[in-house]
């Protein structure tokens, strides 16, 4: 649960259900048992400190009555529940000048459940392969042109789990409505129709599954543990032909209406992790309580909700939104500026035109103080007690600091 503003527009006191909480209650106990990895042992530490006085902070004083409170440095790791809302708003207003005004679907790609280990061995490898497969088959099937005939855009945003934090890769993609062709104009699609998810399941398990197999031909794929029968020779490919005659599960959601539909769908999933305090519900030191789907709840003992969550926790530096198409890096310049003009010649109206930069006064420069304040109405300057705008900030040392030792004598 969030925390509220009080009488004065400041914060009140945040609850005491907080994932930091079990990790203090069985972090120990993973690190001793040396079954976590380097990245995972870094994460707990990160959302262990994560505003607390290791990090250091300020101390917030008021000038007109005296009052005084701690406020401690966030550890800004992407797995920290704590860290990401402002992250979001500002990753947010980043794409804004991006999108297209025009319809976009929701595409969910999901990997079957006989990939679930194998994943777990070789996460860098196929979460990367899930991107890559995924979006070639919209970007393939957009090219085609007995379909659209025109290059689409693709933002695509990896999740590995499910509601009650079990193992369950899944790219969710945001696909524009239309592309470019290459004669310079922009092929819209029917508004409620992008293309046959079975032509899309198929696809996408066919170029799967190929580089998959061409993986095991280079040895790139860790087979052992659990996984070291697979090594024993045409157990691989018996898995790959099992694979290969199930269908695969793509999703294809309603499209959205609006550019402001599709912000609002890119701050649900963007910067979500696999599960953050407000769905914590009760924390014993027998078992966690917490939300799944539908408001139901369910109940894991501290240590295996812990090392269910920190099996979410993606390898260091791997990049889990990634743009492709038009919105590719390469691109946004180039056949998106031509996309944009195009749409705005089609239909000229002041959302059609061709995006603007943002200013960047109301974002990127902004303070954690005036961000917090425009986008909540909390204004920490105000004091709590005598609601004067007299609130001033000044250091707070790091246990680090405080420890140092002085020059010998």
């Amino acid at each position: 649960m969030p925390s509220t503003p009080g009488p004065c527009g400041v914060p009140e006191p945040r609850p005491l259900l907080e994932l930091a909480t079990i990790a203090r209650m069985c972090g120990d106990d993973l690190v001793q048992d040396r079954v976590l990895l380097p990245r995972q042992r870094q994460a707990l530490r990160a959302i262990l400190r994560c505003r607390t006085a290791e990090l250091g902070g300020h101390l917030d004083y008021c000038e007109r009555c005296g009052f005084e409170r701690p406020s401690y440095n966030s550890c800004r790791d992407r797995h920290c529940p704590k860290c990401q809302a402002l992250a979001q708003h500002r990753w947010l207003e980043r794409r804004r000048e991006r999108v297209l005004p025009i319809h976009h679907f929701h595409v969910v790609f999901t990997l079957p459940a006989e990939l679930r280990t194998l994943v777990r061995y070789n996460p860098s490898l196929l979460y990367d392969l899930l991107f890559r497969t995924a979006t070639a088959t919209l970007l393939t099937l957009g090219r085609d042109p007995k379909r659209l005939g025109a290059k689409l855009g693709v933002t695509a945003v990896l999740h590995t789990w499910s509601r009650d934090l079990s193992l369950h890769p899944h790219l969710h993609c945001v696909v524009t409505g239309g592309g470019l062709h290459d004669d310079g104009r922009f092929r819209s699609t029917r508004p409620g129709f992008l293309f046959p998810v079975r032509v899309l399941g198929a696809m996408f398990r066919g170029k799967f599954l190929d580089a998959m197999r061409n993986l095991h031909r280079r040895a790139k794929l860790r087979l052992d543990g659990p996984l070291a029968p697979l090594g024993e020779p045409g157990r691989f490919e018996g898995l790959l032909d099992r694979l290969y005659h199930k269908r695969w599960v793509v999703y294809c959601k309603p499209p959205f209406g609006s550019p402001d539909a599709v912000f609002a769908y890119l701050g649900r999933y963007t910067h979500r992790i696999a599960i953050g305090n407000a769905r914590i519900v009760d924390i014993q030191s027998s078992a966690v309580t917490f939300r799944t789907r539908h408001d139901k709840t369910t109940s894991l003992p501290p240590r295996a909700f812990l090392t269910r969550f920190l099996a979410h926790v993606l390898p260091k530096g791997f990049v889990r939104i990634r743009h492709y198409g038009l919105l590719a890096s390469a691109n946004v310049h180039t056949d998106l500026v031509v996309a944009a003009r195009a749409l705005a010649e089609d239909a000229p109206s002041p959302s059609a035109d061709t995006p603007q930069h943002r200013d960047k006064t109301t974002t990127d420069d902004d303070t954690f103080v005036q961000l917090l304040l425009r986008l909540t109405g909390i204004d920490l300057r105000r004091c709590p007690r005598c609601c004067a705008r007299a609130i001033r900030r000044m250091p707070l040392p790091t246990p680090d600091t405080l420890r140092a030792r002085g020059p010998p004598c």
